[in-house]
């Protein structure tokens, strides 16, 4: 069975990491639905990442002189935190066992395993 083709709403580098995902990744349906979220994330990122580099800076001055935050900022970091959370509740960060003694990893959907 062909693995699914990804949301055409996606970009070319989010559609890409799809296809290695479900490449290297044994996933089922739900996962399928986390696995569209994470890539959505990584988009606003570099949507948010986008605009801050249009507009020159993390931060503007409003119309009082306060120096303020450029909403964009929020929107990067929030979409940083979604993708990094859906990849390890994916459980698609998990790498070589370390040499020290830790507790134990979540169990892998890594093909193979």
């Amino acid at each position: 069975m062909n693995p699914p083709k990804p949301p055409e709403h996606l970009s070319a580098d989010a559609s890409r990491w799809w296809a290695e995902v479900l490449r290297d990744y044994s996933l089922e349906g739900h996962h399928l639905r986390l696995l569209q979220s994470a890539c959505e994330s990584w988009d606003r990122m570099q949507q948010a990442r986008q605009a801050l580099a249009d507009h020159g800076g993390l931060t503007f001055t409003d119309e009082r002189g306060v120096i303020r935050s450029h909403p964009c900022v929020a929107h990067e970091r929030d979409a940083r935190i979604s993708f990094a959370r859906l990849v390890r509740e994916l459980d698609l960060d998990a790498g070589a066992p370390a040499e020290t003694r830790r507790p134990p990893g979540l169990l892998s959907n890594r093909r193979g395993h």
